[in-house]
């Protein structure tokens, strides 16, 4: 299993946002990180330096988003809806996306249950349960969540 650390992760969305900039070839997954760094204008400043990217520290109880959280968090429910997994995210997904009019709003909807079943599993010492995470996109899917971003 891939198990990338913290800073391979932070070179990756830096090195694959200068690659972007400078016009350079993409390999297909950060052609597809890329797309979403474009969405997200306000890590610029952070991708562009990644001696302090990798020095930085983005932690809730200071009310900062950690950007390189967030877009991996993007890429990860990408590639669910790609490969169906858990069975049933993919038309989840869409139906979010649908209702509301974007599939950049419906990931970061999707971002916060996914988030909760992360948090749930890490406190309770159990694996991550794919039927809540699906059911709780499912409900935004149907029930008019707010907290796109």
């Amino acid at each position: 299993m891939f198990q990338p650390s913290q800073h391979d992760v932070r070179r990756f969305f830096c090195a694959t946002w200068r690659k972007r900039r400078e016009a350079l070839p993409l390999e297909p997954l950060e052609a597809q990180a890329a797309d979403w760094i474009a969405d997200h204008p306000e890590y610029d400043a952070v991708l562009a330096d990644e001696a302090a990217a990798l020095d930085a520290a983005w932690r809730v109880e200071d009310g900062r988003e950690n950007p390189f959280l967030h877009l991996s968090m993007h890429l990860s429910i990408a590639e669910q809806a790609a490969i169906d997994q858990p069975a049933g995210i993919r038309q989840a997904l869409q139906s979010l996306a649908a209702r509301r009019g974007s599939l950049h709003a419906a990931h970061h909807e999707v971002m916060e249950c996914l988030g909760k079943m992360i948090w749930r599993s890490q406190r309770s010492g159990l694996p991550p349960d794919g039927q809540a995470y699906l059911d709780c996109v499912r409900r935004r899917a149907t029930a008019g969540a707010a907290g796109s971003r």
